[in-house]
């Protein structure tokens, strides 16, 4: 079984992702560190003309043992990087096969991203988009970076939140947009435990309908 989570930065894809993966017994892929892990790697060429090829050398020698520092790597930093990065085509395509290889894997896999429903995996078994309004994602980042001990300046990561969406969203090599067979989960007025239940309905129906069709096919 494969699960496709999309959604833009704290929505709570990820939380929910790693809860669907531990609910169904099967592993999970952050996308989104790729991405970051590849801006990170190649910061010091942010404003440099080799900035966009030495990120795809950083694509294509990346590895699980690049993922592992998570403090750095789920900063806000980290997520601008990761956002120009993700704009270059040759990075895409290096990181393609990493995530293609880790969804087909024997059982499945829950994978959570921006295009993992309409790039990664367009033949995911469920396929589930979740939202929250900026005002609200905002906030849980901003306690997210609090509980580090980080001073955090709510009016810029708002605009910070904003403005990734935008270039997400207007990414001509990107997918990040709903696709017409995913189930869309907005969690704005959901607790994490409530927003996961209903994930979980989501799946079960999904692949219950799936079972159905099967049996009559």
């Amino acid at each position: 079984m494969i699960i496709a989570v999309d959604g833009p930065a704290a929505s709570g894809k990820g939380t929910l992702a790693q809860g669907l993966a531990r609910h169904y017994g099967l592993p999970h892929l952050d996308t989104g560190l790729l991405y970051r892990a590849v801006g990170v790697a190649v910061e010091a060429f942010e404003d440099k003309a080799e900035f966009e090829a030495e990120a795809v050398k950083a694509a294509r020698k990346l590895d699980a043992a690049h993922l592992v520092d998570l403090d750095t790597l789920t900063s806000a930093r980290a997520g601008t990087l990761a956002s120009k990065v993700a704009v270059i085509a040759d990075v895409r395509k290096a990181l393609f096969d990493f995530q293609r290889n880790f969804a087909t894997q024997r059982g499945g896999a829950v994978l959570d991203g921006r295009d993992i429903g309409t790039k990664i995996c367009p033949d995911a078994d469920v396929k589930l988009f979740i939202q929250a309004d900026s005002k609200a994602r905002m906030e849980r980042r901003a306690r997210q970076f609090e509980s580090k001990g980080q001073v955090v300046d709510r009016y810029a990561l708002y605009h910070q939140i904003e403005e990734r969406d935008a270039r997400d969203m207007l990414n001509p090599n990107g997918g990040f947009y709903k696709s017409d067979d995913a189930h869309l989960l907005d969690t704005t007025q959901l607790s994490i435990e409530a927003a996961l239940r209903a994930a979980i309905a989501i799946v079960d129906e999904a692949m219950a309908l799936k079972a159905g069709e099967r049996q009559f096919s």
